[in-house]
């Protein structure tokens, strides 16, 4: 790293003030100051990117990247390097798909031995809440974990079994000792069936996972959170019928946050053709109507952020050729394309550059416990800049896609909004479709309870 400054300035940089015309100062790979132009000290370079903007990396808290044990599906080098691409700079885990799955410390120690040395951005780790883990988890958030993930429906993997009530009642108060949160896949049936009828229409999925399994799961969690005072996060929130009582949460002043992903706010279950698997996830993709209604909900502040939910598999696990909801994998790969489909659909609906940052950025690094180092041009924080076109347009293809697969169900899409370079901590880790020589990627732990 060099410990010469340098700055990158731009017509367009996003500061916790607003965009404006600025110079980043970048100094032994922190964020030293951002300026006019006028007030950069004599002797550094300036790199002038002109309307190109300069913001921060996005910090994506939600990816199944399943390596150990299912790398097949994707890995730690593929993964962080399509992130790198999509101008994403950091990367948390999850706990499952990988084999094993981190729910003990051992567990967690081998995910970090796979990743080292593979990373072309930072990354972290999320544990797992299990039935009969609970001694597990302070060892774990001791190492640094970024908080615990839950399942309240079964994970679709048998070696992450879901939790009932009882077994958080157990593990809520440990967490809240620890200081870290917990994110949990909010579906919640006693009777749980699989799709019904003709399983190659979208509709038959559909109905199998109703909206009422998410608002139950919601209303659960918010008497959990308001009992034990543990921070609650629920993931990838697909009905919009469930914002009513996240609101009701957060004027009682409850520490309850909530994400969406970008399937959700791009797709819609109007247009999705019977047999198109790959555009299986789960909760579903719903109705056009709800669509909007999570935009609201993001306008609004009911919803504090969009992250990928990157869940690749192999394609032969989407059984194409057949087109059966009810047999393929439940999961779509979007780390890469993240930031161009949010910025697309924030186009359409007028939200600028300030949101943008605030929902993928910003908010995704305070979950984390790394708001100030990650998601941010402040002082002191990570050098961590992208070079944003966000009026460049572009359709993936194949052949684009860094993926360990290829099949997103982005490709032939037109998006706006082309990253052109992703710096970490001030170095060039991504240039116009070429990468570092050497991954420079590093574990990022939350801090200790303060």
């Amino acid at each position: 790293m060099s410990s010469q400054p340098w700055a990158l300035a731009s017509q367009r940089v996003v500061t916790e003030s607003g965009v404006r015309e600025a110079a980043v100062v970048v100094r032994e790979g922190k964020v030293a100051a951002v300026l006019p132009l006028s007030e950069v000290p004599a002797g550094v370079p300036v790199e002038h990117v002109g309307q190109k903007v300069v913001m921060p990396g996005v910090v994506d808290c939600h990816a199944h990247i399943n390596e150990p044990g299912r790398t097949e599906w994707e890995g730690f080098e593929t993964a962080t390097r399509a992130a790198a691409s999509g101008g994403i700079t950091t990367v948390v885990d999850m706990p499952l798909n990988s084999i094993p799955a981190t729910t003990t410390l051992a567990a967690l120690q081998l995910k970090a031995a796979a990743a080292e040395g593979h990373c072309a951005i930072d990354y972290g780790f999320w544990g797992g809440v299990i039935p009969g883990n609970g001694g597990e988890l302070e060892a774990m958030a001791g190492a640094g974990v970024t908080g615990f993930k839950c399942f309240l429906i079964h994970s679709g993997v048998d070696e992450f079994p879901h939790t009932t009530r009882e077994d958080l009642e157990r593990a809520l108060p440990v967490l809240a000792r620890c200081g870290v949160p917990l994110i949990v896949h909010a579906e919640l049936t006693p009777d749980e069936k699989p799709p019904q009828g003709d399983t190659r229409t979208y509709r038959s999925y559909l109905e199998s996972r109703p909206r009422q399994w998410e608002d139950d799961a919601i209303r659960m969690m918010v008497e959990l959170c308001r009992k034990h005072r543990t921070r609650v996060h629920i993931v990838h929130l697909s009905s919009s019928d469930a914002l009513p009582d996240i609101a009701a949460a957060r004027r009682e002043g409850l520490p309850f946050s909530v994400e969406t992903c970008p399937h959700y706010l791009t797709f819609d279950a109007e247009h999705i053709p019977d047999g198109a698997t790959f555009l299986k996830c789960a909760p579903p993709i719903r109705e056009a109507e709800n669509r909007e209604k999570l935009w609201q909900g993001l306008a609004r502040g009911d919803i504090d952020m969009v992250v990928s939910d990157h869940s690749p598999c192999t394609p032969a696990l989407k059984h194409l050729d057949k087109g059966d909801f009810s047999a393929a994998w439940g999961g779509i790969a979007s780390l890469q394309f993240s930031l161009p489909a949010v910025w697309t659909g924030m186009r359409e609906r007028g939200h600028g550059l300030e949101a943008l940052v605030r929902w993928m950025c910003r908010h995704p690094a305070r979950l984390i416990g790394l708001e100030g180092t990650k998601g941010g041009l402040t002082p002191g924080a990570d050098a961590d800049l992208l070079v944003f076109d966000p009026d460049a347009t572009f359709t993936p293809e194949a052949a684009q896609v860094r993926h360990r697969h290829k099949l997103t169900p982005y490709a032939g899409r037109a998006l706006h909004g082309v990253v052109e370079r992703t710096y970490l901590r001030g170095e060039p880790v991504y240039t116009e479709g070429a990468f570092a020589a050497r991954p420079g990627g590093r574990w990022v732990r939350r801090p200790g309870k303060a």
